[in-house]
C-alpha cells in the first residue's frame, strides 16, 4: 500500500511539474483597470490615435474611429470626454487613424494632420490638427488597378516621415490581396503647386493568405514597419523606400488565442523600448523589445503578457510623453468591444518588469 501511494505521488508531481508556470500566471494574474473609459461612439470602434499638443501635453487629443458605413472620426480629451465639434461624421466604415507632424504645404507652412482609411470607397481621408478641417475633401483613392473588390479593401494605414529626407508617406493595407510581396502599398504624401497629393513609390510585404492584414505601425527613429498577419505572426520590414522589400523579421508566431491585432510602440529613448500587439481573442497585450537582442536586432523575443479591462481589443497606441499628472509615463490607449476606448496609466501597464521612459 505504502509503494502504491509512493508512485501515485510521484506521478502526480510528475503531472502537475508539466504545466508552464507562466501560463498558469498568466490566467489569474488580475486585469488592469483603465484610469479612463471614453465616452462612447454610435456603432464600432475600431483605432484611436493620439496628436500632442506642442505646447501642453495635457491638452493633447485622441482620434478614435467609428466604424461603420455610417461611421466617423470622434475626437476625445483627455478625459475621454468627446469634443463635438471636433467630430467628423459621413466617413464610409474608417478602419485605422494615424497622426502626422509638420506636413509642409507649399506656402512654406506646416500643419498637423490626421489620416484614416474609408473602407468603402478605398479612399484615403486628410484632416487637419487640431481644428479637424478636411485638406482634401473627398480624399484620394488608392490600389487604383487591382482586381475585384476584395484587394481594393481598405483597411489598415500607418504614417511615417522619414528622418532622412523628410518625406511623409502613407502605408496602406486591404482586407485581402496578393501573397507574392506587394500586399502594402506605400504613398508618398506630396504638395506640389499647393495641392495636396499623393504618388505611389513601392508595392511590398508578405501575405499568408490566411486571414488579412489590418494593423500596421511605424517606427520612424529606426525606420521598420510592423505589421499583423493575422492568425500568423508579425512581420517586418524597413520603412524607408530606398532600402528594399526583404523581410526582416516574421516573429510573435507563437502563443495567441488568434488573432494578431493592434500594434504600437513605447520608446524609452530614441533606439530602445517595447513593441505592443494585441491577442484579440485572449484579451491580452504581448510585450516585445523594440530593439531586438544584442546578437540580433531583428530577434524579438516575448517579454510578457499584459491582461488589461478591454474586451476583443483591436487598434491600440501608446506614447511614453509626459501628459501631465494623470499620465506622467506615458499613455496607453486600446479599443473595447463596447464602443469605447480605454485610457491607461503607462506605469500601470509596466507593472514590475517593465520600465519607464526617463526625464519624462
Amino acid at each position: 500500500m505504502g509503494r502504491s501511494i509512493l508512485i501515485f505521488s510521484l506521478f502526480l508531481g510528475l503531472l502537475f511539474s508539466c504545466t508552464p508556470v507562466k501560463e498558469k500566471e498568466e490566467i489569474t494574474q488580475p486585469k488592469i483597470a483603465a484610469s479612463v473609459i471614453t465616452d462612447t461612439v454610435s456603432y464600432d470602434t475600431d483605432d484611436p490615435a493620439i496628436w500632442i499638443h506642442p505646447s501642453d501635453p495635457s491638452k493633447s487629443l485622441v482620434i478614435g474611429t467609428d466604424k461603420d458605413s455610417l461611421g466617423a472620426l470622434y475626437v476625445f480629451n483627455l478625459e475621454g470626454k468627446i469634443v463635438d465639434s471636433l467630430v467628423r461624421k459621413g466617413i464610409q466604415r474608417p478602419n485605422n487613424v494615424d497622426v502626422g507632424y509638420g506636413l509642409t504645404l507649399a506656402d512654406g507652412s506646416k500643419v498637423d494632420f490626421a489620416v484614416t482609411g474609408e473602407r468603402l470607397t478605398s479612399r484615403l481621408r486628410f484632416f487637419s490638427l487640431p481644428d479637424m478641417q478636411e485638406l482634401k475633401p473627398g480624399g484620394f483613392e488608392i490600389f487604383l488597378g487591382e482586381e475585384g473588390p476584395d484587394f481594393r479593401d481598405l483597411m489598415g494605414i500607418a504614417l511615417y516621415n522619414s528622418p532622412s529626407t523628410g518625406k511623409q508617406y502613407v502605408i496602406a493595407g486591404r482586407k485581402n490581396g496578393p501573397t507574392d510581396g506587394t500586399y502594402l502599398w506605400q504613398y508618398e504624401i506630396t504638395t506640389e503647386a499647393g495641392v495636396l497629393g499623393l504618388k505611389l513609390v513601392r508595392k511590398f510585404g508578405q501575405f499568408s493568405g490566411k486571414k488579412e492584414i489590418e494593423a500596421i505601425a511605424v517606427d520612424e527613429e529606426l525606420g521598420y514597419v510592423y505589421y499583423s498577419d493575422e492568425g500568423v505572426g508579425v512581420r517586418k520590414y524597413a520603412a524607408e523606400p530606398g532600402m528594399g522589400n526583404k523581410e526582416l523579421a516574421l516573429f510573435a508566431t507563437e502563443g495567441f488565442a488568434d488573432d494578431h491585432e493592434g500594434i504600437c510602440i513605447y520608446e524609452l529613448d530614441d533606439s530602445t523600448g517595447y513593441l505592443l500587439v494585441s491577442d484579440q481573442q485572449a484579451n491580452l497585450f504581448h510585450v516585445f523589445p523594440r530593439e531586438g537582442s544584442s546578437e540580433n536586432p531583428h530577434a524579438h523575443s516575448l517579454i510578457t503578457k499584459v491582461l488589461l479591462s478591454t474586451n476583443q481589443s483591436d487598434g491600440s497606441e501608446v506614447s511614453s510623453r509626459s501628459f501631465g499628472p494623470k499620465f506622467p509615463k506615458g499613455i496607453f490607449i486600446a479599443m473595447s468591444d463596447n464602443k469605447t476606448f480605454h485610457f491607461y496609466r503607462w506605469e500601470d501597464v509596466a507593472g514590475k518588469q517593465l520600465k519607464s521612459r526617463k526625464n519624462n
